[in-house]
């Protein structure tokens, strides 16, 4: 099982994945393409030219996990990135925001107290 808590980081590839790829493929490209250690215990999210399938690689501590979802109609509401941006990182509300199909450019967030991550 997937733990997405407060600490685990989702990692949005930006651009177009071939999705042939499984464990090594994937690993090398966030090792790579997206200059990130996959071992690190966050999710990294790709997706296909046509935004109907993701794959997502995931480090649970004793082996990595390749999880995919194929949309049977429609399609995921991919954030684009921005140019020269690898990944765009998200909180576990949005990534359940997104699979669930919910376009996230149609929505905002409350400006809440949140601690600040050594990232930010």
């Amino acid at each position: 099982m997937l733990n997405i808590g407060s600490a685990t980081r989702i990692y949005l590839a930006t651009g177009v994945t071939d999705m042939r790829k499984s464990f090594e493929g994937l690993y090398a490209l966030v090792k790579s393409r997206l200059e990130l250690d996959p071992l690190n215990g966050h999710l990294y999210v790709f997706c296909n030219r046509w935004r109907n399938r993701i794959k997502v690689l995931y480090w649970d501590g004793s082996g990595l996990w390749v999880c995919a979802k194929r949309l049977e109609k429609g399609r995921f509401a991919w954030p684009q990135g921005v140019e020269n941006q690898k990944t765009l990182t998200m909180t576990g509300a949005q990534w359940t925001l997104l699979i669930e199909g919910i376009d996230l450019r149609h929505t905002r967030s409350k400006n809440w107290y949140r601690i600040p991550t050594k990232e930010s």
